[in-house]
């Protein structure tokens, strides 16, 4: 039944051996899952977000991998959906959230308190959102500075949002957090709810990203999303750049940040740490810049 509605609904799928052996390894996927938060085994990588003009790296985006004791290193592909799909997203968001606090503050120590971290919220993590609740008062307790943490959604769901959810993120922003629109113009793009969201950030989707170049259609979009969102008084971040050329270019049309392999890939905060602290935008302490929340 779920193999026919993933191919459009309306049609069926006779059950066979490849099923059968995707069933159990999202069971067992499953099981193994259930038990990495008590042991200490889900991990947070950061990819660096640059200011473009300066050139300095002043945010980062948390993206959630898992050590598993036989498997090793597992990204988010791998068990996302399957999280999501049992409903255990919901722990799993929770440590994240708690974790980049954690970790916010040790980088903030290492290289300036302007430096500030974001997460990915599921929209299935809204479905029951008892966890979430909670939030707000966490982060108010840990006595961060403001805009140190910004919190990534999806375009579908400012479209989902119901009266509960909005006052737990106006909740969160009162304490201090950011919310960022994530893969920006894939979706279904709805201007009155990036206002009635109180948005910050807006972040153009790689899939723009990839072939830009001058006088292109991604180029043209590119740049109207730019000059939308700072109509709005938003700032924007341009998602996968990996050359040079894209870089200038947004740049020059006015994107504020970049993320990508250009700059750097995702890695362990210990890492980040060593590789970033004695480099030159870090060396001056508690230069101010501007926050988001990965």
């Amino acid at each position: 039944m779920y193999e026919a509605k993933f191919h459009g609904k309306n049609t069926y799928k006779a059950f066979n051996q490849s099923m059968f052996d995707k069933l159990i390894k999202n069971q067992t996927t499953l099981i193994d899952l259930k038990k990495a938060i008590p042991a200490n085994e889900l991990r947070l990588y950061y990819q660096p977000i640059v200011n473009l003009k300066t050139k300095q790296i002043v945010k980062a985006e948390a993206l959630i991998r898992w050590q598993h004791p036989k498997n090793g290193l597992i990204g988010p592909g791998e068990f996302i959906s399957i999280a999501e799909s049992a409903n255990v997203i919901t722990e799993i968001g929770d440590w994240v959230f708690k974790q980049a606090i954690a970790d916010t503050k040790l980088l903030q120590k290492g290289f300036t308190t302007g430096f500030s971290v974001s997460i990915n919220v599921s929209p299935k993590q809204l479905e029951s959102y008892a966890l979430i609740a909670e939030w707000p008062d966490y982060l108010h307790n840990q006595h961060l500075p403001k805009n140190s943490l910004g919190l990534e959604i999806t375009e579908g769901l400012l479209l989902e949002t119901n009266p509960v959810i909005n006052d737990i993120f106006q909740q969160l922003r009162e304490a201090g957090a950011q919310i960022l629109i994530d893969d920006f113009g894939t979706g279904y793009s709805s201007l009155s709810y990036l206002k009635k969201l109180n948005a910050d950030y807006i972040k153009i989707d790689q899939s723009f990203v990839q072939n830009l170049s001058l006088y292109s259609e991604d180029m043209v979009l590119c740049e109207t999303i730019i000059l939308m969102a700072h109509k709005l008084g938003l700032k924007v971040i341009a998602e996968g750049i990996e050359t040079q050329e894209q870089s200038n270019l947004l740049e020059s049309i006015g994107c504020d940040y970049g993320q990508g392999y250009l700059f750097s890939k995702p890695k362990p905060i210990e890492q980040l740490l060593a590789d970033y602290q004695s480099a030159s935008p870090f060396k001056k302490k508690n230069t101010q810049t501007t926050s988001s929340v990965s």
